[in-house]
């Protein structure tokens, strides 16, 4: 029920403001009077028992019951108490769409009602059966109707002259939408927006969200036109897959940013179950926002500067920066800023260097980054030294400071920057600093398209900022396969055996040696291990290990992951290493055996683990596992491994699914990836060994969704490869995961005309391929695909095209492999020794009503079968995942294609204005009346 009646929220043709009074402090008369100074251009009226014949000159009722017509949206504003009952009035009403605006309604009539955060007129801590929150829950469900709060800021839509708000002042019109949980902070930033000039397409806070979510508002904005860029306050999250869904599309078409309230313990008002293995949460919704293609910001005055920066400037190719200024004073400003933001400070070429030694220009440091001009500095100085750095190779983009002197005025330096820009290969960010004289600078360059800021540290934060958007949009493109490296339903059915079985014996954890099993199974290499269950059988298997020794005794509660603080000290205790001889490996059985009846005597012992020690080989201490958060399902962390350390200081997080590149960002966030790099004989196989690891954990989580955490530690790393010492393994409800992977299992080939041909879901890297493929089209297949010409597919087109949104959309390509000696005759051979020979795609919307589908097959490959073979692929696929129909539209002249739909069971019907045809296929029945409604209405 996604966007189920949520264009009343957005649009509405008329409306009701249910509590309005003319009473200066009437939180309904508030947003009437709003309401009234923006324009509604629909009919409003006013409900109020205390008799009104009108509020503010507009009409007034008793009852809901006597309202002549029935609005499109309602505006509760009265005590929230009573609301329950004015959800049933309204619901016996046919109204479907509720607003329950709040936030400053304790002030006006009822205010008794509302009084204390636990009174009966509050949501706060409200969770019983009898309670308020139930209770409007309950209403909400029986009404039919999409609620929208309680404790809310409202809606406003400026374009549409809606401001159904309790705002203190107007909201801007524009094409920024921000969307938050908290009114009272919706209320501020507008106060932001009007002193920055921003307007807004739409602005939406949710409050409690009883009903309506953030991502369904995510999805409604997906498909309106005007929102360029998007603005999220974040306090918590219910749906993670649908915000993750939601998210991604929304990033993909137009720019995010999201502030988050929480960070910490102390800050956080419904308070999440902490995740096993690290030390802070907030890690997990890092790493989720980047996966989604989202810049974070950290308040809102970086909100409004992100903002401001992001959709003026595009990114710059890399993350280097150069720093020209006439002090050194300030470039080390400007330094600090960018070492503690994760930023990478340029070194100049050899020629760079050389270049600015001999014409004089570095006063501080000849030839080294930052460049200081000296307090002498002439524009003419400025200029010379930007030709030099901004050819370098090894510079992305460059920094200018600028403190007034009187050799180098402000403003006389901006305007030799602006004449001179176009012989600047690289960005350009300028810091003028100061507020009087750095005005008229700032002004000429921004002006001029050069970004311009107050500070060293702002304009850093600018660079950072431009650095992140480009990283996260990258992020976002990667599509992880979904069974890397040889996985196979065997490997899976084994461990799924084991999985089942411990749960068969009341077991909540597996042992031991059955997750070294389980770790084997996906090619994870375990150190040999002998299991004993008493002294002669540990004397045996001294003889079948070399030594020395280490004995871990295996028993329930050293079975579970993540055991920290005081747990890893008898974690460490059921362990005794270094033994030289046969006869001390019986004695520490004795020994362990001993010390954990006197300190555990409820956790029974499971077994004896006899190692050979890993001494001497040069190892780090490495921890990998998988985790499972409240919110955000499975989770991947990596970071520094042992006992005898605080390991989850070092600890970082990602969202499964991973592929290699994922992988390896997560191993460049922890200290543990570093050390790598540096000590390594080979850094590039240890990342690409440890990035293996993770993606094989990545692939664990998507196959085994009973398992609630896997732990690594240690995991040693030398020249020889990985080992997994040792381990264990927890079991859970199962869990999906926040991000759909690439859903594999949708691969399968087919014989056509004598060929070899393979059909799967396209991936972000077959952007090649449909390049390669576009080029063997004639006009009219590309007329009758995309209904005007298009030569050449854009950077965006080809982006759009590749990386889709697997909930949402599909897309099934037709491929077939050319053999070496084909492909080396063929001038035409595609990327990758495949060629591209047709693809069928479908959009779903939102609440999985309808679909839309489209197609286009090689005009060298037309007449093979394979365009019906890729439809009923596409139909198949539809109707296992529960659309109700899948709809198209037709050029009348494309014959072939008129007949194949036909024969595949569409309706086609002629849209005389358009002079198309429109293709229906019913897939599903209706379960529930919205659908149905929702389902003849997209017909229609």
């Amino acid at each position: 029920m996604a966007t189920q009646f949520l264009r009343r929220f957005f649009a509405p043709r008329s409306l009701v403001v249910i509590g309005a009074s003319p009473k200066p402090e009437s939180t309904g008369g508030v947003v009437l009077q709003n309401l009234l100074l923006a324009g509604f251009p629909g009919p409003i009226w006013a409900v109020n028992p205390r008799g009104y014949k009108e509020v503010h000159g507009v009409a007034c009722f008793r009852r809901i019951a006597d309202l002549p017509e029935t609005p499109d949206l309602a505006i509760i504003c009265s005590p929230l108490h009573g609301v329950p009952e004015v959800l049933e009035k309204l619901g016996a009403r046919q109204v479907r769409a509720a607003l329950i605006v709040s936030g400053g309604a304790s002030l006006g009539e009822g205010a008794e009602a509302l009084a204390g955060s636990q009174g009966e007129g509050s949501l706060r801590g409200s969770r019983g059966e009898g309670s308020l929150r139930a209770r409007l829950q309950k209403a909400t469900l029986q009404s039919g109707m999409r609620v929208l709060g309680p404790e809310c800021l409202g809606v406003a839509v400026p374009s549409m002259r809606l401001n159904a708000t309790y705002a203190s002042q107007p909201i801007g019109d524009g094409s920024v939408a921000y969307l938050g949980q908290s009114g009272m902070l919706g209320n501020a930033m507008i106060d932001w927006a009007a002193g920055r000039e921003v307007g807004f397409s739409h602005l939406v806070t949710l409050g409690d969200s009883l009903d309506v979510q953030l991502p369904d508002v995510i999805d409604y904005l997906n498909q309106s036109g005007r929102c360029r860029a998007l603005l999220l306050h974040l306090e918590a999250f219910r749906n993670a897959r649908h915000f993750m869904t939601a998210l991604r599309e929304s990033s993909r078409n137009r720019l995010v940013l999201a502030i988050k309230s929480g960070r910490t313990a102390e800050a956080t008002l419904s308070p999440v179950a902490p995740t096993a293995g690290i030390d802070r949460r907030d890690a997990i919704v890092d790493a989720a926002l980047a996966r989604a293609g989202v810049v974070r910001v950290d308040d809102s005055d970086e909100l409004f500067d992100a903002l401001e920066t992001l959709s003026r400037f595009r990114p710059p190719k890399g993350d280097r920066l150069a720093i020209v200024s006439n002090g050194v004073g300030p470039a080390l400003l400007a330094i600090d800023k960018l070492i503690d933001g994760g930023g990478l400070l340029a070194e100049l070429s050899e020629a760079s260097a050389q270049a600015l030694i001999t014409q004089k220009l570095d006063v501080s440091r000849p030839g080294r980054n930052p460049v200081d001009l000296g307090g002498s500095a002439t524009p003419e100085d400025y200029l010379s030294a930007l030709e030099i750095v901004t050819r370098d190779p090894n510079v992305d983009a460059v920094l200018v400071l600028h403190a007034p002197t009187r050799l180098a005025p402000s403003l006389a330096t901006a305007n030799a920057l602006v004449e001179a820009r176009q012989r600047f290969r690289h960005r350009l960010l300028v810091s003028w600093m100061g507020l009087k004289e750095a005005l008229d600078a700032r002004a000429a360059c921004n002006r001029a398209g050069i970004p311009s800021y107050v500070s060293p540290e702002k304009a850093v934060r600018a660079f950072l900022h431009l650095v992140r958007y480009r990283q996260v949009q990258n992020l976002l493109q990667e599509t992880p396969p979904s069974l890397p490296f040889g996985s196979s339903a065997e490997m899976r059915q084994r461990c799924h055996a084991l999985i089942d079985d411990a749960l068969a014996r009341q077991r909540d954890r597996l042992t031991h040696q059955e997750t070294g099993d389980v770790l084997g199974a996906y090619g994870i290499e375990c150190a040999p291990s002998e299991y004993v269950f008493d002294l002669e059988q540990a004397e045996r298997a001294t003889e079948r290990l070399q030594g020395p020794w280490a004995v871990k005794v295996v028993h329930r509660d050293n079975c579970e992951p993540f055991r920290y603080g005081g747990e890893s000290r008898r974690q460490a205790a059921s362990l005794i290493q270094d033994l030289e001889q046969p006869g001390s490996v019986v004695d520490a059985v004795v020994r362990l055996e001993a010390r954990v009846s006197e300190a555990l005597p409820d956790s029974p012992i499971y077994s004896y683990c006899l190692q050979t020690m890993q001494r001497g080989k040069g190892s780090l201490q490495l921890c990998a596992g998988i985790t499972r958060d409240a919110e955000f399902g499975p989770v991947i962390v990596f970071g520094t491994g042992g006992y005898k350390i605080d390991v989850m200081a070092d600890r970082q997080t990602a969202l499964p699914p991973l592929n290699m590149r994922l992988a390896e960002e997560l191993i460049d966030r922890t200290r543990a990836g570093r050390l790598i790099r540096e000590h390594s004989d080979d850094p590039r196989e240890a990342i690409a060994w440890v990035s293996r690891l993770l993606v094989k954990l990545s692939q664990m989580a998507s196959d085994l969704p009973r398992l609630k955490g896997l732990e690594i530690n240690p995991l040693l790393l030398n020249q020889e490869g990985l080992l997994a010492v040792d381990f264990a393994l927890d079991l859970g409800e199962a869990s999906t995961q926040a991000i759909m992977p690439y859903p594999e299992q949708l691969r399968e080939t087919v014989v056509l005309a004598g060929m070899n041909v393979e059909i799967r879901p396209i991936r972000g890297e077959d952007a090649p391929l449909i390049t390669h493929f576009h080029t063997f089209l004639s006009e009219q297949s590309i007329r009758y695909r995309y209904f005007h010409h298009k030569a050449v597919l854009s950077t965006r087109d080809l982006s759009q095209l590749s990386q889709i949104n697997y909930d949402r959309q599909m897309a099934f390509i037709a491929v077939r492999r050319r053999e070496e000696s084909e492909s080396a005759e063929a001038s035409d051979s595609g990327p990758r020794g495949e060629e591209m020979l047709g693809v069928v795609r479908v959009w779903n919307d939102p609440d999985n009503i309808r679909t839309e589908f489209s197609i286009i097959i090689r005009d060298d490959f037309h007449g093979i079968g394979l365009g019906r073979r890729l439809m009923r692929k596409m139909i198949d696929y539809s109707r296992q995942v529960g659309t109700l129909a899948m709809v198209g539209t037709v050029m009348s002249d494309n014959l072939p294609m008129r007949q194949l739909l036909a024969s595949l069971g569409f309706e086609l019907r002629l849209n005389i204005e358009e002079g198309v045809l429109e293709a229906t296929l019913r897939l599903n029945e209706p379960q529930s009346d919205w659908q149905r409604h929702r389902l003849e209405a997209a017909l229609d």
